[in-house]
């Protein structure tokens, strides 16, 4: 019998937002490896579900994945969730899934809620086009040139920033474009949910203590002059 693999998209926030069919696969699975086991257990208890979970992040990902395959080679189902969203998105994955695929297993998509998606859906910006980033570099010289390319272009550029650094990310995208569109996203689908929209000059005046999970949105100020042209 073929073994299946599943990735599955979780909550990001309300654990309400989470798909039938999701929860449907992750009550018959024989193995759920998750980012972090304590994290997906809490989802499992709210839905009682009782499946065996085992742990597949960024640090033993490389480690897990030749023995995650043969699992399902031997005729076993397999689920791979990350700790809210969907996989492979700024999140483990993708390297199951390469392998997957050069094993001839074809990953069956669970589709569901995604931070980005979110961020697209209410950041108010032109998201005809866009470009995610992933996350914003830590160090001032990478930072630098990441504004600088996500300013260059035509699209909106999305990325994920740490609240402790949200307050410089926002002041050096306005000292570079104080024009430029910028959304930012915190704590999406929980209870201190936050969308601000402003020009990156006017959010740069703001005086506020960032804190949880936030999306930055940015259409550059040169967009904005092309589409109004």
């Amino acid at each position: 019998m073929d073994g299946k693999l599943f990735l599955v998209s979780t909550p990001i926030g309300n654990l309400e937002d989470i798909t039938l069919r999701a929860l449907n696969v992750l009550k018959s699975v024989d193995l759920i490896a998750a980012e972090d086991t304590r994290h997906t257990r809490q989802l499992l208890s709210h839905y009682d579900i009782h499946a065996k979970l085992e742990s597949c992040h960024a640090f033993n990902e490389h480690g897990k994945v030749e023995s995650l395959i043969n699992f399902v080679k031997s005729g076993h189902s397999l689920a791979l969730v990350s700790d809210a969203g969907t996989p492979s998105v700024a999140d483990p994955g993708f390297l199951l899934v390469r392998t997957a695929l050069e094993n001839g297993i074809e990953p069956t998509v669970i589709p569901g809620v995604s931070a980005l998606t979110f961020s697209v859906t209410a950041s108010g910006l032109p998201v005809d086009k866009f470009a995610f980033w992933g996350f914003a570099p830590v160090k001032p010289g990478k930072r630098g040139k990441f504004f600088a390319r996500i300013l260059e272009d035509d699209r909106t550029g999305f990325f994920f920033e740490s609240p402790f650094r949200i307050a410089r990310t926002i002041s050096e995208i306005a000292a570079l474009s104080p024009d430029a569109k910028v959304a930012v996203i915190r704590e999406a689908t929980k209870i201190h949910e936050e969308i601000l929209r402003a020009s990156a000059a006017e959010l740069a005046e703001l005086k506020k203590e960032w804190k949880g999970e936030i999306v930055v949105g940015v259409h550059p100020s040169q967009a904005v002059k092309d589409e109004d042209e």
